[in-house]
């Protein structure tokens, strides 16, 4: 049984596949169009899916979408028609986007499949909740999804046992803690729906002098763990903003232009939204907890990537126990309606379905040594223990590495296959990395990834952290890896097992055997404004137009003082396609 499952036509498009109770492959529609957050059909994710599956169009038997897209119109028209006419100016905008594309998705799922079976359509947020409770490790477990809005609802609280998810609790838009983020997000002049992890990562330079007033004008905390948001204040239910004048009057400032200098106003606004919102996720989960008894916890929704708020679930609340796979955004939604399909519409016994995050295209050694042979390229290729040591050495000496193996993660993170890695012992790699490869803010920290049998000697952390959502504090006595501990003294950890990645463990460990230290810099392969490699190409491509220092395209090793000055003007379009 093929089961194709689709998310987004909004917001970062991907697609996944199931295939007779495996799900083989999942990748978003970004990595290969290189559009960030890509929104339009995933006609390549899905090309790449099949082929993975090694089957055609003609051998689906399923294909399921993520939401419904005529509750969410219907809500769409509600909201325009409660707040008219202020909401005129958005609805001459939306309407005819709907009307031409997004009120068609059924019609452009089957001309693009050429696809006659069954299509199914699912709540957004029970896609949601499928992506986590179904892929997780448990068979009874609490479940809280939570993002911005799906058809109306913000967030869901439930149950999951067995193959059934049961939500007993819904908030519906406008209340929305992903929304209410995402506008001191806008407020402080960065890109909604995009760059909310930089509020995230420029909270802990401020102070959060601002958290009482949010709580006073914006937000009430409800006894049964949901929250009531003060519309007054927001524009985002009828217009093109997502705040408006009485926000800005309220905290005193106008919003910041994109790319001015961050003031002491900025940092303290950030650090009281992030503390605001830790408040909230925190007061749901002590609720749901209280109503569940259970101690295992899934989350899912792009309030699930906050890894901050995540850190504290697993000390603060009952839950000891907490899974969010790493695509927990809408991407996942992809793998949560085809896991429903397979679960419940299906009536599959329940049974373990998630591989991990490697999910998308890999390349051989063959079609990489091509791309280097056709441009006359220099390298090295060493066996993998060869690899490891030579590469330890060269991160111990100072290096900046791109590390480009096996299949490409899913999910906004890269988790030692799409990487760049430097020494994290030396202070001045975050700002090397970050100022001349990067090309963004200095004020973002980068993760540490730790071997996972060492990591409680580095990290205050109770619980394994493979996919980089949780943050814990770095011990006081180990102080040593200065350019992933933020300056409050926590780290987003990726702790790094053998049997989940054992080439990059088998690098780190090497490192470690080399140098003491168990603990390298683990930042995404791309440079600002693009979605992570997911080709050779793409890779060969950002270390020829950035300041690292070496390349490690599977099993082969580029120096870039070595690198022909011709190839560093002009690189010519090579066609490759994944095994």
């Amino acid at each position: 049984m093929n089961i194709l499952g689709i998310s987004a036509f909004y917001h970062d498009s991907a697609a996944c596949l199931i295939q007779d109770g495996k799900l083989i492959a999942a990748a978003s529609e970004e990595r290969f169009t290189r559009k960030r957050h890509d929104q339009d059909f995933p006609k390549n994710a899905v090309e790449y899916c099949l082929k993975a599956g090694n089957i055609t169009k003609k051998d689906l038997d399923y294909a399921g979408f993520y939401e419904k897209p005529f509750v969410k119109f219907e809500r769409i028209l509600c909201s325009y028609l409660a707040t008219f006419p202020r909401s005129f100016p958005s609805f001459i905008k939306s309407i005819p986007l709907w009307m031409h594309k997004k009120l068609w998705i059924p019609k452009t799922i089957r001309k693009e499949l050429d696809f006659t079976g069954k299509i199914i359509f699912i709540d957004h947020h029970l896609s949601h909740a499928a992506s986590s409770f179904l892929m997780s490790p448990y068979d009874e477990a609490a479940i809280l999804t939570t993002d911005g809005v799906g058809e109306w609802s913000t967030t869901t609280m439930g149950v999951g046992n067995g193959t059934d998810i049961k939500i007993t609790k819904e908030l519906r838009f406008p209340h929305s803690l992903g929304l209410l983020y995402t506008a001191f997000t806008s407020y402080l002049g960065f890109k909604v729906n995009s760059a909310e992890y930089k509020v995230m990562g420029l909270a802990p330079y401020g102070e959060p002098r601002y958290e009482k007033l949010i709580f006073d004008r914006l937000v009430q905390l409800k006894e049964d763990g949901s929250f009531w948001i003060n519309t007054k204040y927001f524009s985002y239910v009828h217009g093109l903003r997502m705040i408006n004048r009485h926000f800005e009057d309220l905290f005193g400032q106008p919003e910041r232009e994109p790319e001015t200098k961050l003031e002491a106003f900025h940092k303290d606004i950030a650090a009281s939204i992030q503390s605001a919102t830790e408040q909230i996720v925190l007061h749901m989960c002590r609720a749901l907890h209280k109503e569940t008894k259970l101690t295992k916890l899934c989350m899912a929704g792009d309030v699930a990537l906050n890894c901050m708020a995540n850190g504290r679930i697993v000390k603060e609340t009952p839950f000891r126990e907490l899974f969010v796979q790493p695509a927990a955004g809408d991407a996942g939604g992809a793998i949560g309606v085809a896991a429903y399909v397979h679960f419940k519409v299906l009536e599959n016994k329940r049974h373990p379905i998630w591989p991990g995050p490697f999910l998308g295209p890999e390349y051989s050694e063959n079609e990489i040594r091509q791309l280097l042979n056709s441009e006359s390229v220099p390298y090295q290729e060493l066996d993998e223990e060869s690899l490891a040591h030579e590469v330890a050495k060269l991160i111990d000496e100072q290096n900046v590495i791109g590390w480009f193996q096996g299949r490409m993660e899913f999910g906004p993170h890269a988790l030692g296959n799409r990487s760049i890695l430097a020494d994290a012992r030396h202070p001045k790699n975050r700002d090397r990395v970050n100022l001349k490869i990067k090309f963004r803010e200095s004020f973002w920290p980068f993760a540490p990834s730790v071997l996972a049998e060492q990591a409680t000697e580095y990290f205050d952390l109770n619980q394994p952290s493979p996919y980089m959502l949780l943050v814990a504090q770095v011990h006081p006595d180990k102080q040593v890896i200065p350019a992933v501990t933020h300056v409050d003294g926590s780290a987003r950890v990726q702790t790094v097992a053998e049997h989940e990645n054992p080439k990059f463990y088998r690098l780190i460990k090497a490192f470690y055997k080399r140098t003491g230290c168990p603990v390298i810099i683990n930042t995404s392969f791309n440079v600002r404004g693009e979605p992570i490699v997911c080709t050779p190409q793409d890779a060969f491509r950002c270390f020829l137009h950035t300041h690292m220092d070496y390349l490690v395209l599977g099993n082969f090793l580029l120096n870039k003082k070595a690198m022909p000055e011709s190839l560093r003007k002009v690189l010519p379009q090579l066609a490759f396609a994944p095994d």
